[in-house]
């Protein structure tokens, strides 16, 4: 067998070996393009997700404030008329210290268990197109 600087192509003829080197790359190169664009969408719809999420937890969040005030001076009040204001207003604070405390420890283990924002479907096909080549190349 003899090296040839030919390869027979698809309909049988023979294609010299730097137009076959072209063609794959300009093939990798669309892939790569193409890649980019499918991650660059997935981001932009999660960007968008996050912002709405971001924008209603914040609402929720300034009213659930003002609730939890009204709450805080319902419950001194309702504590004021056995004790003193300032007994009352004191063991409403340390309920509240200890709830905060609960909340920050639970809301930081959730966290840190939560995945980053990554492109996954890009992220896995790009493992897919790289695993074919790599298949192709050993054939």
């Amino acid at each position: 067998m003899s090296t040839q600087d030919s390869h027979r192509g698809p309909s049988g003829s023979r294609e010299p070996v730097g137009d076959l080197v072209q063609r794959a790359s300009q093939q990798l190169t669309e892939l790569i393009r193409r890649e980019m664009r499918l991650a660059q969408a997935e981001m932009k719809e999660k960007g968008k997700r996050y912002g709405k999420g971001g924008g209603l937890f914040g609402g929720a969040g300034l009213t659930g404030f003002l609730t939890a005030q009204a709450l805080v001076a319902t419950a001194i009040a309702a504590l004021a008329v056995p004790l003193p204001v300032w007994a009352a207003a004191l063991i409403v604070t340390a309920v509240l210290g200890v709830i905060t405390a609960v909340l920050v420890l639970t809301g930081k283990k959730e966290v840190s268990q939560a995945a980053p924002p990554a492109p996954q479907q890009t992220i896995d096909s790009v493992k897919a197109d790289v695993a074919e080549i790599k298949e192709s190349a050993q054939r």
